[in-house]
């Protein structure tokens, strides 16, 4: 019972991933951080501008456990499959702390000033996922 009152309490203080990992023992959990980009532009250039200014900006951050930079499969066309982008960012961040920090860093900043007048819809999803 102490446990689950402790980790209520840590949870309510906007410390929940790390915070609930203490409390029961368990590792933190890793955030996945996925980013789709549709651009004002799909043509092939404009497409490869906008994987350049991800690689520029955005690769190699301190506590990324993966990154990559993509762009649309035009093969996979089935009922299922979300068509509505053209570049796609992913990363595995070690811990909420470290995609926290991304969030607030000069590079980053940059980069949202850099891709803005080229997006025309940004959509973000992020994952609390177990570490390997």
């Amino acid at each position: 019972m102490r446990r689950i009152v402790t980790a209520a309490i840590l949870l309510a203080t906007g410390t929940a991933l790390g915070a609930l990992a203490q409390a029961t023992g368990k590792p933190e959990p890793q955030i996945g951080h996925m980013v789709y980009f549709q651009l004002n532009d799909p043509a092939a250039p404009r497409v490869r501008e906008a994987v350049a200014l991800c690689e520029k900006y955005l690769s190699e951050h301190p506590g990324v456990v993966y990154f990559s930079v993509g762009t649309r499969a035009d093969e996979f066309k089935r009922e299922v499959n979300d068509r509505d982008w053209d570049v796609a960012l992913h990363f595995v961040f070690k811990t909420k702390a470290d995609h926290d920090r991304y969030q607030d860093s000069e590079r980053h900043k940059m980069f949202v000033t850099a891709i803005k007048p080229h997006a025309k819809k940004v959509r973000v999803f992020d994952a609390a996922i177990a570490p390997k």
